[in-house]
């Protein structure tokens, strides 16, 4: 049984924008066909760079979808959030007036928040001195604006959490949410993630050496890394006796989550804490390994992380493996946005009867063992009653949620 509270929570709306679609449909009809977000940056200069692909969201224009916020009061990154929660809030089927009138709020992940309104300041002190800052710009910088512009695009008055655990913090905002809605503090939450493309990520991990040259290859023996990308996702959370009330249509159910830190190392992953997350996530959820049906894995396609985590799945789920899928492959690494639409694709999974591809594969990396299986390339029709969705960031901060079809 789940250790969340006495509401069994549901996922009821969706909303993305991606650089594979400014919805949720049209990116998980993009991951069917195992297509490719990935182009050359336009977000930045360049010149410099030996690697230059990047999963951005091209002709992303705010007003499309959102009434209240004035774009040019807020950083792309909030605006890329309150988009994604405007679709998911349609989805649900949900009156915005109800709905801000109900208990309800926001939590979302982001790893480098308003980083390209950094990136303009930086470039205004640099050269014209302190005194040049444009205040406008100055007031967008704090990322805790991110949820704020869920809220305030809303007119929520619940919480607005802004959770900066990085490339696994759209997991814990999930977890979070769940846990709102589980324990009745909340009736109705937001949860997702949201990051832009920026020079400052792109340089970071060039510095690292964890760009790939040309596509991001997970689980492949020539993998060479990441592809740094953007956007915003998010999913409407509500107890299920509501949603059975109101008619709405459930994509999956919140069973848990777990989460750990590997306290180690700041960009190197320890496989025996990601294990232990595992379980901690299938003791949250009241499950066993063999009733998951398929991990949406973290897969960055670096050597270290793929062997890490591959090493971690078999330590929990010993010689039978789940098919486990990266979506990176074919989105790029959003950031604080990647475990979002991790869940997101996993409730598609579920809805729909399918397994997310890993594109660009070429040759599975003899290194990660037998019996892996990645999806290679095309999506595969599949049951789908529980998915895994992985999500592990710098620092040693795992998340992962389990989602489930509601019985």
């Amino acid at each position: 049984m789940s250790d969340l509270g006495p509401r069994r929570v549901v996922v009821t709306g969706l909303g993305a924008v991606s650089s594979l679609g400014k919805d949720a449909e049209t990116l998980a009809a993009a991951v069917r066909e195992g297509r490719s977000g990935i182009s050359p940056a336009r977000s930045f200069d360049t010149t410099g760079f030996p690697q230059v692909m990047a999963g951005e969201v091209p002709d992303f224009d705010p007003r499309a979808s959102l009434r209240t916020l004035d774009p040019g009061r807020w950083g792309r990154s909030a605006l890329l959030a309150a988009a994604a929660a405007a679709q998911a809030v349609t989805d649900a089927g949900l009156d915005r007036a109800e709905l801000s009138r109900a208990r309800a709020g926001s939590a979302m992940g982001t790893t480098s928040g308003e980083a390209p309104v950094v990136d303009r300041l930086t470039r205004q002190w640099v050269g014209e001195g302190l005194k040049s800052l444009d205040p406008g710009l100055v007031a967008q910088v704090p990322a805790g604006r991110i949820a704020a512009a869920v809220n305030t695009e809303l007119g929520l008055t619940g919480e607005a959490q802004t959770i900066p655990t990085a490339c696994s913090a759209s997991n814990y905002a999930i977890g979070y949410a769940a846990d709102l809605v589980s324990t009745g503090e909340a009736d109705y939450m937001l949860a997702g993630g949201a990051d832009s493309v920026n020079r400052y990520t792109h340089a970071g991990f060039l510095r690292l050496g964890a760009l790939a040259e040309e596509v991001c290859r997970p689980f492949d023996k020539d993998r060479d890394g990441i592809i740094t990308a953007e956007g915003g996702v998010a999913l409407l959370l509500e107890p299920l006796d509501r949603a059975l009330a109101r008619g709405a249509r459930v994509y999956a159910e919140v069973l848990g989550y777990g989460l750990s830190c590997d306290a180690k190392h700041m960009v190197h992953p320890d496989s025996g804490s990601v294990a232990e997350c595992v379980r901690r996530a299938h003791r949250s959820a009241g499950i066993t390994p063999d009733q998951v049906d398929y991990i949406c894995a973290h897969g960055t396609g670096t050597p270290t992380n793929d062997l890490t985590e591959v090493a971690a799945v078999r330590e929990v789920f010993g010689d039978r493996l789940p098919p486990i899928s990266s979506i990176k492959s074919m989105l790029g690494h959003t950031m604080g946005a990647a475990s979002g639409f991790g869940a997101l694709l996993c409730c598609k999974a579920i809805e729909q009867g399918f397994l997310p591809p890993t594109a660009n594969l070429r040759e599975v990396d003899a290194a990660l063992g037998p019996g892996l299986d990645p999806v290679p390339n095309t999506a595969r029709p599949a049951e789908v009653r529980i998915a895994q969705n992985h999500g592990f960031a710098f620092g040693g901060n795992n998340a992962i949620t389990i989602l489930g079809r509601v019985s």
